[in-house]
């Protein structure tokens, strides 16, 4: 029998009138589909350096670009609306904004309205090229690989709702969309592919489970495949390049008492991870989000509760070990939430929603983290990070 998860960690309004912001986002993305309603906005250098979140408004969803300065300080450098409506509210997710992985697009979710938005990343050029129905709804989580899509939607029964990424335009795929592990209170937090592509994976808040999924050449999916989380209340997760799963468990947000465990993924059964490291306690509160370095080698998990960013070795086989239960301070009562590791591996990226802003840490030798300027302009339902 799993806890009673805190009201911050599910951070989802189940509440809101599903036909209404149902009908404006089917509007909204056929208006945006037809090529009508895109944004063009100048950024030098798009392609590296920056970080990506979204404003998660209600009134509307923007995506926002942030770039460090000579000086290291992070600044907003572009802002430009999504094409749909944010939730106004935290969505207890991590993959809110995703970046493919050639590099030539943005993913942004719209949880207001049950839609997904694609940007493409052109040469110092942003460009809001579609916003699609998600196909279910309160999408919260997006992930790619080579041009196969998947959103997460978290309301209703919930699931798993796969699309092509061409041109810019998404494409609904026939036989794409899967169930989660059960019809209600899944309270689902996150979905990612494997690194090799060959399957998904969804993170259970409600059910303490993980659900994977097999994905086939043709991007259908068999599943889900239902696997026991040693630890309660799995919530964010990163997959290394050789295909270690690295999951924090919040444990109903228990003080102290967060753990993280690790998967492997075998070639004859792409779809069933493998546990290697059960459970490693990190000795810190809430532990939510995950990012692993580019080398596969390093781990780090954000702990909302105690404002903390902790760190683990990965080793060869995929165990995990932890190296500092805080290698990063995010200071009093910032309660860090996404973060994300930038593409060349020296500069961790987080999220902080108690002091709503963005902390920057150098990634030094042996994975050691050291401290830089803080960007503190962001709001307090901001959601989403990404970084190239």
């Amino acid at each position: 029998m799993f806890n009673r998860i805190p009201r911050f960690l599910l951070e989802i309004n189940m509440t809101v009138s599903r036909r209404t912001l149902s009908a404006i986002g089917l509007a909204i993305s056929a208006f945006a589909s037809t090529g009508a309603m895109a944004d063009t906005v100048s950024v030098p250098g798009l392609h590296s350096h920056k970080v990506f979140t979204s404003s998660n408004a209600a009134e509307g969803n923007e995506l926002m670009v942030l770039a460090p300065s000579a000086t290291g300080e992070l600044g907003v450098v572009a802002h430009t609306s999504t094409g749909g409506l944010g939730l106004g509210k935290g969505l207890g997710s991590q993959g809110a904004v995703t970046l493919s992985g050639d590099g030539q697009y943005a993913l942004v979710v719209n949880a207001g309205n049950n839609t997904v938005s694609v940007f493409t990343l052109g040469d110092d050029m942003l460009t809001l090229s579609a916003t699609v129905d998600s196909a279910g709804l309160t999408p919260i989580s997006v992930t790619e690989h080579e041009g196969q899509v998947y959103v997460l939607n978290s309301g209703g029964a919930g699931n798993v709702a796969g699309f092509m990424l061409a041109d810019g335009q998404l494409t609904p795929v026939a036989g794409a969309v899967a169930p989660l592990s059960v019809a209600s209170g899944a309270a689902p937090a996150q979905v990612s592919f494997t690194a090799d592509g060959k399957a998904l994976v969804v993170t259970e808040k409600g059910t303490n489970k993980l659900s994977s999924y097999h994905v086939h050449g043709d991007s259908s999916l068999k599943g889900p495949i239902v696997t026991n989380s040693p630890g309660q209340t799995p919530f964010g997760f990163a997959v290394s390049p050789s295909n270690v799963m690295v999951v924090s468990e919040a444990v109903g947000g228990a003080a102290g008492a967060s753990t993280v465990s690790s998967y492997r993924f075998k070639d004859g059964s792409p779809a069933v991870p493998r546990v290697m490291s059960a459970a490693v306690p990190d000795t810190q509160s809430a532990a939510c989000w995950v990012a692993i370095t580019p080398s596969g080698k390093w781990a780090y998990v954000a702990n909302t509760g105690s404002s903390s960013v902790s760190s683990y070795r990965i080793d060869q086989k995929g165990r995990i070990t932890l190296s500092a239960a805080v290698a990063g301070n995010t200071g009093s009562g910032t309660a860090p939430a996404d973060l994300t590791v930038a593409a060349d591996g020296q500069h961790l990226y987080v999220r902080n929603g108690g002091v709503p802003g963005i902390a920057n840490f150098v990634i030094g030798k042996g994975g050691v983290l050291s401290a830089g300027t803080s960007f503190t302009g962001l709001s307090a339902i901001a959601t989403g990070l990404a970084a190239n």
